[in-house]
């Protein structure tokens, strides 16, 4: 049995004249941990926004689990198993921990009442204390509501989501972009428990530091091509800025640069 859960072959995203993805072919292999790094445009979100839903490739072909799918949207992305933590977050700041972790997928009771249902709220709290406990999240009050917490505690409440539903399949995008010293290590540390659980994860981040401590592979974009694919140990900061800049490219990649 395979032990590949994610797979793209020859994926591509045009936008009429612009070309912002080009025949991107690339694996992920159960536990493995791969960053996605490349300079702005260079096709890393585009690559994402593919493989979530949230947009339609214009070919190519994304495996996931084994086979081969075509999600309509984020919420079949997330649905399959794949659970993504954006920039933006997505989080309802009027509402409390709980009720973000289970917006649009809350739990309910008394069911057999027909249309008269009601949310459960103590299995939530339940559920989202298990989440934060999986993930080594710490937030003191999870009644507090989003607006109150650091920013540093909102990223964590949409990464501890990702625990929440059991994903087959973590992507963030520049977690810790906007975040402190001490925020950031949290984050670092909840990416870490993840490994250690031995749940895939894609990284997209510009911070070479992080890259280089957190992840097993480093696959790098430029101009909306695949142009390396690095073990860590093989490789180091300077050779992984080499491939962003085009001062290097593996030989594999050179005919499709050329195309």
């Amino acid at each position: 049995m395979s032990d590949i859960i994610l797979e793209t072959r020859n994926l591509t995203k045009h936008y009429g004249g612009v070309h912002a993805l080009q025949d991107a072919t690339f694996t992920l292999r159960k536990g493995e941990h791969v960053a996605i790094m490349g300079d702005n445009g260079a096709g890393k979100s585009t690559f994402v926004r593919q493989i979530t839903g949230v947009e339609q490739p214009t070919r190519g072909e994304i495996h996931f689990g084994g086979k081969q799918v075509h999600f309509a949207g984020p919420l079949d992305a997330r649905e399959a198993g794949i659970e993504a933590v954006f920039q933006t977050l997505a989080l309802a700041d009027d509402l409390d921990v709980s009720d973000n972790l289970f917006l649009g997928r809350e739990k309910t009771k008394f069911d057999w009442l027909g249309p008269f249902r009601f949310l459960d709220y103590k299995a939530m709290r339940a559920d989202t204390i298990a989440a934060l406990e999986k993930t080594a999240v710490k937030i003191p009050n999870i009644r507090n509501t989003i607006q109150n917490m650091s920013g540093g505690q909102r990223q964590c409440v949409a990464i501890a989501r990702t625990a929440t539903f059991h994903s087959k399949l973590t992507i963030m995008d520049e977690p810790t972009a906007a975040l402190g010293v001490q925020e950031t290590a949290q984050v670092e540390n909840i990416i870490r428990t993840l490994k250690e659980q031995g749940e895939p994860l894609i990284l997209i981040s510009h911070n070479m530091r992080q890259v280089m401590d957190l992840v097993d592979r480093i696959v790098v974009f430029r101009r909306g091509r695949i142009c390396a694919n690095l073990r860590k140990e093989d490789t180091d900061g300077q050779d992984v800025v080499a491939y962003i800049t085009g001062a290097k490219t593996q030989p594999e990649y050179e005919v499709a640069e050329a195309v």
